[in-house]
């Protein structure tokens, strides 16, 4: 009830409710101002409200509902809201707590931890360093970049460079000239705003790139830069789910993006169950059946995602399965939605990438037939995941969606500038005959060949354990076996709360320092247990990371072995 309360003493008693603070400054100037002019009630009326702001402040009630007339005839309100904060776990978007992402998970989470222990105690854990085998991030277990690449990204962040002495003999011809020819249609270089769609320069490097990929032209006009293709992922899903009717089949197991990306905007996952037995082939007959069922509960079935090659799965579609998947969105008016980020990862025997696009015109359908399809700079033999680079291709849409996909890039502004550079190289490679073109080719070929051999080691390494069976890697970048758990360790789950699978990968962890994600991260047929790994440590490494697998499945074996059962695999 003072005249005056200094700004010092207000903030050390009422650190957490400036606009409560505010308020009670404005009715302590009030009261200092109409002091002259007014009864004493009036006055003392006025003191009583400023008394309560304290007061309720103090008890951490955050909220006055109402105050009537002048501050000098101020009541308290009669409805206070009492909130710890106003923005709390019980009051942000139910949507975004549910969303899971179990690629950098709870597991993960706690690699991180350890690591940051092991900085500390070098000596605490029986190992020395986290192998992180839970992500496709080649360059972060030391995958080296490709050098053209990385030489034309330099010039066009430092295009002063162009002009130095000496430059011809630091950086080929063809990377001046394809640096100068980006810089010549960027307005403002890497560090401006570009349109939103990404620039046009690059968007038609990578209309070229398709176009000579597929045989079939591609125009800028149906292309997005995006950051990734997880961003592209977004935009699609806000924009043809409307709510929970709305459904889109995607493969189990699937890539956690697409079950977050679904529960964040309120669509249903349709499950289709790929057939681990057959290599985790593609069976057209279940979409049939899922999307029968779905329409008959009042589902609108929107959209069939397909990722090819697969993740987690590492499958590689055959051409005849992708034109009855083709044929089925045809005959069902369906959205085609093409996952082939991992393109350029083929290792399987007789087996090669084919675009969906390529596909689809190749069988007849024209413009009509509604197909989007996404890469990205992440994967294939280039890993440049830091640079957040992808595209999408939407073929076959109404212009006015279009539109509105527009719309929702430019809220974004645009995407990153590193990026739309990098996936305008991954789709223009150096070409025969250039400066640029041998060695390109021999880090190329040096890392896929590379990849191929790894995923053989692992592969392998996998099926020589106790209750493990992992399918061929054909393609991208992981294996994903299956794993017969023991019934004390099941139990020992459902006593924990855990996943049985992330039980056992978060006891991984503690032994070896490698990190998996459990397949319930990625769904999975009920009853069965996988994982996940990726095969990208180093060559020199990979075989380790088998060996330290296999002596920790088998020391886990032998722990939660039932009596009276055996190893029935050579261990390795």
């Amino acid at each position: 009830t003072g005249t005056t309360l200094p700004a010092p003493h207000v903030r050390r008693r009422f650190p957490l409710a400036p606009p409560t603070r505010t308020l009670a400054t404005l009715l302590l100037r009030a009261l200092r101002t109409s002091r002259s002019s007014t009864t004493a009630a009036a006055a003392s009326s006025a003191a009583s409200a400023v008394s309560a702001v304290a007061n309720a402040t103090m008890q951490g009630l955050t909220r006055i509902n109402s105050f009537d007339g002048p501050a000098t005839t101020a009541r308290k309100s009669k409805s206070l809201v009492t909130l710890s904060h106003p923005i709390n776990i019980d009051t942000i978007n139910e949507k975004v707590k549910e969303m899971q992402y179990a690629v950098r998970g709870a597991i993960v989470t706690k690699a991180n931890e350890i690591e940051a222990d092991l900085l500390a105690n070098p000596s605490s854990y029986p190992f020395d360093k986290i192998v992180y085998c839970n992500i496709g991030n080649p360059q972060s277990v030391g995958q080296k970049p490709i050098t053209y690449y990385r030489q034309v990204l330099a010039l066009c962040d430092y295009p002063e460079m162009l002009q130095a002495e000496g430059i011809e003999k630091m950086f080929p011809a063809d990377v001046r000239k394809k640096a100068t020819d980006i810089l010549a249609n960027m307005k403002g270089g890497t560090g401006a705003y570009s349109e939103s769609k990404g620039v046009a320069y690059l968007r038609q490097l990578c209309a070229d790139g398709i176009e000579a990929r597929d045989g079939h032209p591609a125009s800028i006009d149906d292309l997005w830069l995006t950051d990734g293709a997880s961003v592209a992922c977004h935009y699609l899903m806000k924009t043809i789910i409307r709510d929970e009717n709305d459904a889109l089949l995607i493969p189990i197991p699937q890539y956690p993006l697409y079950s977050a990306t679904l529960t964040l905007y309120g669509g249903t996952l349709l499950p289709y169950y790929l057939q681990e037995e057959k290599g985790w082939a593609l069976d057209v007959e279940e979409l049939r059946t899922q999307t029968y069922k779905a329409r008959a509960e009042g589902k609108n079935v929107r959209a069939l995602v397909v990722i090819n090659p697969g993740n987690p799965t590492g499958n590689a579609l055959a051409l005849e399965n992708q034109k009855d998947i083709v044929k089925f969105c045809a005959e069902e008016a369906i959205l085609l939605v093409a996952d082939e980020v991992y393109q350029e990862n083929v290792y399987a025997e007789g087996k090669k990438f084919t675009s969906f696009k390529k596909v689809v015109r190749d069988m007849g359908y024209l413009s009509g037939y509604p197909l989007v399809s996404m890469q990205s700079t992440s994967k294939g033999f280039y890993g440049e995941c830091g640079r957040r680079g992808g595209y999408m291709e939407v073929c076959g849409i109404d212009d006015k969606v279009k539109d509105e996909l527009y719309k929702l890039s430019s809220v974004g502004l645009c995407p990153n500038l590193s990026g739309q550079i990098m996936m305008g190289l991954v789709m223009s490679p150096p070409k025969p005959g250039e400066d640029s073109h041998a060695l390109y080719i021999q880090e190329r070929d040096g890392i896929l060949a590379s990849l191929k051999r790894r995923s053989i080691t692992l592969v392998q390494g996998l099926n020589a354990l106790e209750g493990v069976s992992c399918q061929e890697a054909q393609g991208a970048m992981y294996a994903f076996p299956t794993v017969t758990l023991p019934p004390k360790l099941l139990a020992e789950a459902a006593a924990d709360k855990m996943s049985p699978d992330a039980l056992y990968c978060l006891k991984l962890l503690d032994a070896t320092g490698i990190v998996v994600v459990p397949g319930s991260g990625f769904k999975q047929k009920e009853g069965t247990w996988h994982f996940r790994t990726t095969f990208l440590p180093a060559e020199a490494d990979i075989a380790d990371v088998v060996e330290k697998m296999a002596a920790f499945h088998s020391s886990f074996m032998d722990e939660y072995r039932e009596e009276g059962t055996s190893n029935k695999k050579q261990k390795i």
